[in-house]
Formats: structure tokens, C-alpha cells, sequence
């Protein structure tokens, strides 16, 4: 599904809030629109009523609560992903445990960020997002890593991929960018980008969040 674009080009960063608290969705807002180079579009206090609006809109960033009355925040990441899969999502939640983080990330969130993220990280978490990354609070990405390092993959289901493909794909479940990755590995990142195709290809998926979606739920890394 197409969005409408407002007035791209103009370097603003426009998020859309989904955050059923008042108080803490109006916080949000009062932020975002306070800071330069940022803009909340709208704020919505339920998913249903995110994805009326969202149909006339164009955010760069989608910033979600979990725990939402009617659709969860884990569902609507999931309806997001599939009708606007170029729009990153954030989510923005209480809950730090293993279950929702990893339903979550599998849902599609390409971050996952705790309601305590100082205003200055959540501002550049919304900004690295923006820019292919991966942002999650340091106690969320403790996490993932410990699930990865204890849950052994299945037998062959690495879907052929080299260990070069495969490192790759780990940085960017470990909230890597093309840039950073390519530091991290000595490379361009239109190498990255190059393997990323490839990457792409062999897993049957159409952007990063989806590869990373899919390494999660497959226990590929």
C-alpha cells in the first residue's frame, strides 16, 4: 500500500506515535516536535486507530507501544511490516522479556527500545533507524545475544548461506547499519549492500528487517 507523501526532501525525520497512555504519547510528541530535524506527524492511542490514519500519511519512523488494548502492539507490528514494509518500527515498551522481544523483532521491529531510554538516545535510536540500523537498549540487546548463544539452529538450516554472508547477517541482528558493518569487517558498505543482495536472495526476503525477522525465527545465526 502506497502512502502519501507530505513534504519529503526537506531533512525532517516525521514519526507517527502509537502509544495507548496520554500522558506518555503527549511526553513523546512534546519531544519529538521540540527537537530540530524532527516531527511527530500524528499520535494514536490504539492501533486501530494508527492503521485508519496511516493511510493518508507518510512517516519515516513508526514508534509503538507493545502492550496496546484491542490489536497488540506485537499484531500491529506485524500488519505495519506487511502493508508498509520500507517504514521502519520502533517499539517502545516496558516489557523486557524474552517472549515479547523476540516476538516482537520476529513481527518485524527493526528496534526495540525500554520506556526508560534517556530523551537523547530515543531521539538517536529514532535517527539510526532512519538510516538502516538497528537500535535496542542495551538490556534488550543483552538479551538476544544470550538467546542466540543459547539456542543451538536446527541441522541445515543456514539456507546455504557462507560464513561471510552469515557474519554479515549477524551484525545486522545485532543492530549493525551498512556502515557500521562495513567498519566492523574492513569493507565498503556497498559491499555489505552487494552480499546483502545475495543474502536477500537465498532467504526468499525483500529488505533487512525481513532477513533479520527470518534469522530470528529460523535461529539462523
Amino acid at each position: 500500500m502506497e502512502l502519501e507523501h507530505t513534504t519529503p526532501g526537506d531533512g525532517v525525520i516525521r514519526v507517527v506515535i502509537i502509544e495507548d497512555t496520554r500522558e506518555v504519547r503527549e511526553g513523546l510528541a512534546a519531544l519529538i516536535n521540540g527537537t530540530l530535524g524532527f516531527s511527530c506527524l500524528n499520535s494514536y492511542y490504539s492501533m486501530e486507530s494508527a492503521l485508519t490514519g496511516l493511510n493518508r500519511q507518510q512517516p519515516e519512523v513508526i514508534l509503538t507501544d507493545i502492550g496496546l488494548p484491542g490489536i497488540s502492539g506485537i499484531q500491529g507490528i506485524e500488519i505495519l511490516r506487511e502493508r508498509y514494509p520500507e517504514v521502519p518500527i520502533l517499539a517502545l515498551t516496558v516489557y523486557d522479556n524474552d517472549e515479547k522481544v523476540f516476538n516482537a523483532l520476529c513481527a518485524g521491529a527493526s528496534g526495540y527500545l525500554l520506556k526508560n531510554t534517556p530523551p537523547a538516545r530515543l531521539l538517536e535510536s529514532i535517527k539510526e533507524v532512519v538510516e538502516g540500523g538497528a537500535p535496542m537498549s542495551p538490556e534488550v540487546a543483552r538479551r538476544v545475544i544470550k538467546l542466540f548463544r543459547e539456542i543451538r539452529p536446527p541441522e541445515r538450516a543456514d539456507y546455504n548461506l557462507t560464513p561471510h554472508e552469515a557474519r554479515i547477517l549477524k551484525l545486522f541482528v545485532e543492530g549493525h547499519n551498512y556502515k557500521t558493518a562495513g567498519a566492523k569487517l574492513g569493507v565498503a558498505p556497498t559491499t555489505i549492500n552487494f552480499h546483502l543482495q545475495n543474502i536477500y536472495q537465498k532467504l526468499q526476503v525483500h529488505s533487512k528487517t525481513e532477513a533479520v525477522a527470518k534469522a530470528l525465527r529460523n535461529r539462523l545465526i
